[in-house]
């Protein structure tokens, strides 16, 4: 796995959601073609060669079909969410129970879907940028989050110490974005001109889109 070096923090976890139906795709998402391969396969690789030291991907729907992509993957791991119907926030909890013990000595978990293709470059720059506001700080930055045109993006980094608080999020009062909402002080927001960060593939006009971007 890629060292995080210069940085002497921690180091940086992924967690992967990739629990979905992909209702409105029309199609399992994290199996589309991208760039050579599965998205769900281009995004671990990508997050690889970013440098995170560990990523848990989050399945549910199709599970069996998917797991074996994951197999033999070095850093991956995945968990299954069989709650998954119920919303997005059973994945993120399901994802950071995996990861808590070893969220201990980490710096940030990084938290981003299977859908929103990130190249290794993008997914760097932003982990650099919340590992520089970690260290020496008085009051280091509970969350990172990439904004562009005032958008805001992905993917999103945690504090280890907002552990707790993520396993109490609910679907039905916004998930993580209460959480954002709470410590909106503590919350160093990004700014870039790379478009990359806004997307997410819901549609099919949405993939296509992508393909352009990436080529």
């Amino acid at each position: 796995m890629a060292s995080l070096s210069p940085y002497q923090s921690g180091p940086i976890l992924a967690l992967l959601l990739s629990a979905g139906e992909s209702t409105r795709m029309g199609q399992l998402k994290a199996l589309l073609p991208f760039r050579g391969s599965s998205l769900i396969e281009y995004q671990v690789n990508s997050l690889n060669k970013a440098g995170v030291a560990r990523i848990m991907v989050v399945l549910g729907h199709e599970k069996s079909v998917l797991s074996p992509l994951l197999e033999g993957v070095p850093g991956v791991g995945w968990v299954d969410n069989p709650d998954y119907r119920q919303g997005k926030t059973t994945s993120v909890k399901a994802g950071m129970r995996a990861l808590q013990d070893e969220a201990t000595e980490a710096s940030g978990i990084l938290v981003l879907n299977v859908d929103q293709p990130r190249t290794p470059e993008c997914a760097r720059s932003i982990m650099e940028q919340h590992l520089r506001h970690q260290d020496g700080m008085d009051t280091p930055s509970l969350m990172t989050i990439p904004t562009c045109r005032g958008k805001g993006g992905h993917p999103i980094i945690f504090h280890p110490s907002l552990v707790p608080e993520v396993m109490e999020i609910e679907e039905g009062a916004q998930g993580l974005k209460a959480l954002v909402r709470r410590h909106e002080d503590r919350t160093l927001r990004l700014e870039t001109e790379n478009p990359e960060v806004l997307l997410d593939l819901n549609t099919a006009e949405d993939y296509k889109a992508a393909l352009a971007h990436f080529g």
